[in-house]
Order: structure tokens, then sequence, then C-alpha cells
């Protein structure tokens, strides 16, 4: 017989074993972040997943250092749509700093590779339906930084993004 809290620790492992599965077929060693190769990024990502508080903000700065706050990348248009199911999944410690990762990438540039910038930028564009639920969030610092990546997205301009 499971104990309810191992039960617990099984359907979180579910859930969020679920949410992660897919980046096994990315071939993240041939996509690069800031300071190169995106092999790591996989791991990043499942601390931000399974860590506790101090794990999951440590992990998070790192991805974002790679991914967000200098410009995009091809590893970051990738790594998108695990970010926005790391948002919505409340086991998840940082979700707040998740949610502001997605807003910083909607706000960088990488103007010699438009159609980098583009895709990186369209994955959270993808996500709008999510960000109106992050906006209605039960979690006050969830819901603040939900509001803010909709007016960021509402308010989104570009010159990748830019209708031709």
């Amino acid at each position: 017989m499971v104990d309810l809290a191992s039960r617990a620790v099984l359907e979180l492992g579910c859930v969020v074993g679920a949410i992660l599965k897919g980046m096994g077929r990315v071939r993240w060693q041939e996509l690069t972040h800031a300071y190169g190769s995106a092999e790591e990024v996989p791991g990043r990502l499942s601390r931000v997943a399974w860590g506790d508080a101090l794990t999951s903000a440590s992990a998070l700065s790192d991805l974002g250092l790679w991914l967000g706050e200098l410009s995009v990348f091809d590893a970051t248009a990738e790594a998108v749509p695990f970010l926005w199911d790391l948002a919505v999944t409340d086991s998840v410690a940082s979700r707040s700093g998740v949610i502001h990762l997605l807003q910083t990438i909607l706000e960088q540039a990488n103007p010699p590779r438009l159609d980098v910038q583009y895709a990186a930028h369209q994955a959270v564009l993808d996500g709008r339906g999510m960000a109106d639920r992050l906006a209605s969030d039960r979690d006050p610092a969830v819901k603040a930084a939900g509001q803010d990546l909709v007016a960021a997205i509402d308010n989104h301009v570009c010159e990748a993004c830019r209708p031709a």
C-alpha cells in the first residue's frame, strides 16, 4: 500500500516527467545559447522542475543568462515550450521566475538572426492562453508576473515579428 505522501510524489513525478518528456527529442548539443553549446539546458530545466526553491532559482538564473538576458538563440526557441509547461505547473518552486524569463525572451532581439528572434518570440506569443491562466493564478507572485506577461504579449512589436 502506498501512503499519501509517496502517492503525491509519484503523481508529481508523472506530471513533471510528462512535461519534460519531449526534451529528449531536441538535439540540444547542436543548438547554442549565449555561452556556447546548449547541451546543459535540459539539466537546468529539470532542476527548475524538480528542485527546491534554491536549486530551482539557481537553475533558472543560468537559463536566463543562457537563453534570454543578452539575446535570444536557437536554443531559446526550443526551450520556450518547456518553460511554458513549467510556468503552469503548480509544483514548480520558481513559477514567477519562469514567467519573468518568458517575458525577458519576448523583449530580447538577435538582429543578425531575425529568424531566430522570430522563432523565440513566436514560441512565447503562442502561449497567450497559458498567460491568461497565469494572470488569474491563486499565487500573488505568479498572478502579477502573469499579468505583466499578458501586457507584454499584447503590446509586442518588433522588427522580426512585424507582419510582412
